[in-house]
């Protein structure tokens, strides 16, 4: 925001008369000290204000002290016409809050670009086994990963677990750069006014037993041909999913969507169903450089390493 005239010379005259009435009060105070020493009667001089049977003396400051209050005045005067602090008036230096950290952004930016380089230079699968980078690429994730999926990388609810071996799109190095760069949008569509109630309940059933879980022999049966129908285009006629279409495997015991207990996991797998999902994982080119990147998509692949366990 741009400051009007009006409000530059309010602040310039203001600013401008406080220094003065202070000096004034500075030097007027000295003065009368000076007269009041100069027909010293031998007596101790007070202000006339009594407290508790203490009385206060009125001494003049110090010479030292006197001279202090002279170098602040000095100072100002000085940071005043030096840098902005008047109204409009934008000091003789140039100085500004913007080329400072611009200036500091720069610097910065010039001591880790050489060791980005370098990183950026590894390939990713060397890279997550170099223990200097991994803690910058911590670093990275802890500033722009932990939020969603939790500063251990563990997930959450609806969130990936990137510390394990099962991915929706892939866990190879340039799989993983490539979703942290473009970023992933996911959409299990609503199956419940398609199907119905009572076959979100059979396709549940099957999708249990094919995970090994406790499942209605009858319903898994008739929820086969329905899982057949309209889910083997995007799982996979075996449950496996499909990594190019983000789809999960739905033959192991990990759950995008899980349940606290086993016995609360079917009412979730039928909300799924019925309801679908949505997820979003945003794209971080805008955000982040190609080198930083790089070493971030390290720092994830080293997550699921055997050796980093």
């Amino acid at each position: 925001m741009i400051m009007s005239t009006f409000w530059s010379c309010w602040i310039v005259v203001l600013t401008l008369t406080n220094l003065v009435l202070l000096f004034w009060i500075l030097m007027a105070n000295r003065r009368r000290a000076v007269v009041a020493n100069e027909n010293d009667t031998g007596e101790a001089k007070t202000t006339g204000h009594v407290y508790d049977g203490i009385e206060e003396y009125d001494n003049p400051l110090p010479k030292w002290w006197f001279g202090l209050f002279l170098a602040t005045f000095i100072f100002t005067a000085g940071y005043l016409v030096a840098y902005p602090g008047l109204g409009l008036w934008k000091g003789m230096l140039g100085w500004t809050s913007h080329n400072q950290l611009e200036g500091e952004q720069t610097k910065a930016q010039a001591t880790y670009d050489s060791t980005f380089g370098e990183f950026a230079k590894t390939p990713i699968d060397q890279l997550a086994k170099n223990p200097e980078a991994m803690k910058m690429g911590s670093r990275l994730f802890l500033n722009n990963c932990a939020v969603c999926h939790g500063s251990d990388a563990g997930g959450f609810f609806g969130f990936p677990n990137l510390t394990d071996k099962d991915w929706l799109y892939g866990g190879s190095p340039e799989r993983i750069k490539e979703t942290i760069t473009l970023g992933r949008q996911a959409l299990m569509p609503a199956w419940g006014p398609i199907i119905g109630e009572a076959n979100v309940s059979n396709v549940v059933e099957f999708v249990l037993k094919r995970a090994g879980k406790e499942h209605d022999e009858a319903k898994a049966a008739l929820g086969e041909t329905v899982f057949s129908t309209n889910c083997a285009a995007c799982h996979g006629a075996d449950g496996k999913g499909n990594q190019q279409v983000g789809a999960p495997n739905l033959t192991d015991d990990v759950w995008l969507y899980g349940a606290a207990t086993p016995e609360e996991l079917p009412a979730v797998l039928r909300q799924t169903v019925r309801n679908g999902r949505g997820g979003v994982m945003p794209t971080h080119a805008q955000t982040l450089k190609a080198e930083r990147i790089h070493l971030l998509a390290a720092y994830v692949y080293s997550l699921s390493l055997d050796d980093a366990k």
